[in-house]
């Protein structure tokens, strides 16, 4: 009788342990989208009682560890080139695939330091000083790539090129500024407004790089559980969080290359 019920014990935990499995919905999200996106979970896990869990992290990392077999649910990207890798190594349901929000990029500077900056050689050159102006890495984050791109556009890369601190994410770009390691920075304008540690001293303008649109989609193992979170990033609440947060929501149909 004993050995009858350690059999059905043993049963149940397991399947128990299965359907636990199958709610649990991983999000690999760019570091960017750090401080909206903890929002929206939390809302949704408020009134679901669903937990999610999020990992941030630049989108060229997460695209190449979904790539290595990570196991996660949702992924979103902080541009369209690293969902197209995503998808051309077969890890993302391409049907799924929408573009989600856009940005800005802007220039940031200490609060103390908080004057509008021309974006000309000599005014950067002046502002930065003996520091340095600290960008993402353009080989490969996205942040960075528009960074350049705009820099290049401007006219004003070769100037600067040998007075930047790159880094492997926007919020570690944020973080530079933030802690006076570099007197400039360049990030997206929902970092800055993420952080009360940093004004914004100029627009980057946005006909000086490539559209910065944020797709989303989901995995190839993506649970049943991860459908519901995936629909209500489009809701309405979520959709409050994005725009209260410097992000414009697009419904803009998404053309992969």
């Amino acid at each position: 009788m004993q050995r009858c019920f350690l059999l059905i014990l043993t049963a149940f935990s397991l399947f128990a342990g299965s359907v636990a499995a199958s709610d649990r919905v991983l999000v690999y999200a760019a570091s960017s989208m750090t401080t909206a996106l903890n929002l929206i979970a939390q809302e949704y896990e408020r009134e679901t009682q669903n937990k999610i869990t999020i990992s941030y992290a630049s989108s060229s990392a997460l695209a190449r560890q979904l790539a290595y077999g990570a196991p996660a649910d949702i992924y979103i990207s902080a541009n369209e080139k690293w969902m197209d890798y995503a998808i051309s190594e077969a890890v993302i349901d391409p049907v799924s695939v929408s573009p989600w929000v856009e940005n800005a990029l802007v220039l940031i500077a200490n609060p103390d330091d908080a004057e509008t900056i021309s974006l000309s050689p000599d005014a950067l050159l002046k502002a930065i000083g003996s520091s340095r102006i600290a960008i993402s890495d353009p080989s490969h984050v996205p942040a960075g790539i528009y960074a350049k791109e705009a820099l290049q556009s401007l006219g004003i890369w070769n100037s600067l090129k040998n007075k930047m601190a790159f880094s492997n994410s926007v919020r570690a770009t944020l973080a530079l500024v933030e802690r006076g390691e570099a007197s400039l920075g360049i990030v997206y304008r929902s970092d800055a407004i993420a952080s009360p540690s940093v004004s914004v001293v100029a627009d980057i303008p946005n006909d000086t790089h490539t559209p910065i649109v944020f797709p989303k989609a989901l995995t190839t193992d993506a649970t049943l559980a991860a459908q519901p979170f995936f629909d209500y990033l489009d809701s309405n609440q979520a959709r409050i969080v994005l725009r209260d947060n410097g992000f414009i929501v697009t419904n803009k149909p998404l053309e992969h290359q």
